[in-house]
C-alpha cells in the first residue's frame, strides 16, 4: 500500500475519530453497569467493554481500509494476528480498544480508546478518545494535533517549552515504581502529575506536562496513538538511548521510553 497523502490522512482522521467515539459510547454503556472482570494473565484484566469496543473498531477499519492489516489487543491475546512479519508490512493498524482497564475497573474515568496507523514503523496518525471525559485527541502529521472537548470546537494543541521553574512530569497512576522515582532524581522536576492510560501522552501534547518516562513494560498498542498525537504536536518519543521508538517489533513489545515536549 502506498503512503497516504496529507489530504487522505486528514479525511481518514475524521472517520477514525468517529469510530473511536462510537467505541467509547459502547464502553460507557458497560461502565455504568455491573460488569464482570476476567484475567488474560498475571495483572492483566479484561472486561466485556474491551471486547465490545474492539469489535466496533475492527469492523470499521475493515470497511475504511480493507487492505491494511489490523493488530488489535484482544485479538492478539487470542492469537489472532495477521500473517507475516510486521516489520516488513508497509502499513498496519494498532488498536487498543480500552487502554487503562484498571482505571475503568476503578471507575476513575482515566481510560482511553486508541487507534493508530503505522507506516514503515512510524505512527503517522492516531486518535486517543477519553469517553468518560468527552475528549478526543487527534494527530496526522506535524502541526495537525488537535483536541475536541465535550462537544466544543476542535482546538489546535502543541507542546510547550520547558518552564524555567522545572519540568511537570506525568507518571502512571497504576504503574509508577521506585525505578521511575530514582530515574527522575536526575531531572529538575517541579511537579508530578499522575494520570492513567495514554492520557499521559495527551498531557504532554497539550503542553500541560513536559516529560513522561516509562520504564515499565508496555505493548505497541498501548502507545502508538498517543505517540502519533505527541509527534503531531511537536514532541518526541524515544528509547532511553535516544532512538525514535518504532513499531512492528517482535511480539509488539516496547522497550523503556521517554516522551518529551518542547
Amino acid at each position: 500500500m502506498p503512503r497516504l497523502e496529507a489530504a487522505a490522512r486528514a479525511e481518514l482522521i475524521v472517520a477514525l475519530a468517529d469510530l473511536a467515539v462510537e467505541a467509547g459510547a459502547a464502553i460507557m454503556k458497560i461502565y455504568g453497569s455491573d460488569f464482570a472482570v476476567k484475567s488474560k494473565g498475571e495483572n492483566d484484566p479484561v472486561t466485556e467493554a474491551d471486547v465490545a469496543a474492539e469489535a466496533i473498531i475492527v469492523a470499521g477499519l475493515k470497511q475504511l481500509t480493507p487492505d491494511i492489516p489490523i493488530v488489535a489487543e484482544e485479538l492478539a491475546a487470542a492469537g489472532q494476528l495477521p500473517p507475516g512479519n510486521p516489520a516488513a508490512w508497509p502499513a498496519f493498524w494498532l488498536v487498543d480498544p480500552l487502554d487503562g482497564t484498571k482505571e475503568f475497573i476503578k471507575r476513575n474515568g482515566e481510560f482511553t480508546v486508541n487507534i493508530a496507523l503505522i507506516e514503515e514503523g512510524i505512527p503517522v496518525l492516531g486518535v486517543v478518545h477519553t469517553p468518560a471525559k468527552g475528549w478526543t485527541h487527534t494527530g496526522h502529521g506535524t502541526g495537525t494535533a488537535k483536541v475536541q472537548k465535550q462537544g466544543l470546537p476542535p482546538q489546535s494543541i502543541k507542546v510547550r517549552p520547558v518552564p524555567p521553574g522545572g519540568l511537570t512530569v506525568v507518571a502512571s497512576r497504576s504503574h509508577r515504581d521506585k525505578a521511575t522515582d530514582d530515574f527522575l532524581a536526575e531531572y529538575p522536576v517541579a511537579q508530578m502529575t499522575p494520570a492513567g492510560s495514554s492520557l499521559k501522552f495527551c498531557l504532554v501534547a497539550e503542553g500541560q506536562a513536559d516529560f513522561y518516562p516509562r520504564l515499565g513494560p508496555t505493548m505497541e498498542w498501548d502507545t502508538a496513538a498517543g505517540h502519533a498525537v505527541v509527534l503531531s504536536a511537536g514532541g518526541t518519543v524515544t528509547t532511553l538511548e535516544g532512538a525514535a521508538l518504532s513499531y512492528g517489533k517482535p511480539e509488539f513489545r516496547n522497550p523503556k521510553f521517554l516522551v518529551r515536549g518542547g
